[in-house]
């Protein structure tokens, strides 16, 4: 009886590993949570990497669709993702930038680097807005409609994407 309970802590961390094995056999990464689209986005307000003052990012949408883009200095495929911004700004999309959990003088330094897409600069320095967006990781971009909700999630945006949301925010639809 003794040498089964001795065992008992190899057995479970195997049945565990096979847990884990299977998952992440028959998981399709491709697959990016939306539980926003569709809802309302949240209600928050962050400050201005600029000049600290409190923006609300669903009151920015009433003036036309906008893009919440969630970034980060540290975050490598923010700035492979950064060329599509800037093309999505010169078609004259709106996009606010939501500097994620990173320090403000970082975030200047990535945007004076490689240039800066955004019509608003903010700080989500301890991550909740992140949370109440529902941000799994960086980069991460919404699709807020005037009427607040939430029309598409994009991760790593590319070249497609780009054209498919310029359309759709040029339309209102």
């Amino acid at each position: 009886m003794s040498r089964w309970i001795a065992a008992l802590p190899l057995v479970v961390l195997a049945l565990l590993a096979a847990l884990f094995a299977g998952y992440g056999l028959h998981h399709n990464p491709q697959v990016v949570p939306e539980a926003l689209v569709g809802k309302q986005a949240p209600d928050v307000s962050l400050p201005s990497l600029d000049d600290g003052t409190l923006t609300s990012v669903r009151e920015a949408a009433r003036e036309g669709p906008i893009l919440v883009n969630f970034f980060a200095s540290w975050c490598g495929p923010c700035e492979i993702e950064h060329p599509v911004l800037m093309q999505l700004r010169a078609s004259h999309v709106r996009i606010i930038g939501v500097a994620y959990k990173d320090a403000p003088e970082n975030t200047k330094a990535f945007l004076t680097r490689l240039g800066d897409p955004f019509m608003e600069r903010l700080v989500d320095r301890d991550g909740r807005a992140g949370i109440d967006f529902g941000v799994s990781g960086v980069p991460e971009t919404y699709l807020v409609m005037p009427d607040g909700k939430v029309a598409a999630k994009y991760t790593n945006l590319n070249a497609r994407d780009a054209q498919a949301l310029t359309a759709r925010m040029l339309t209102g639809r």
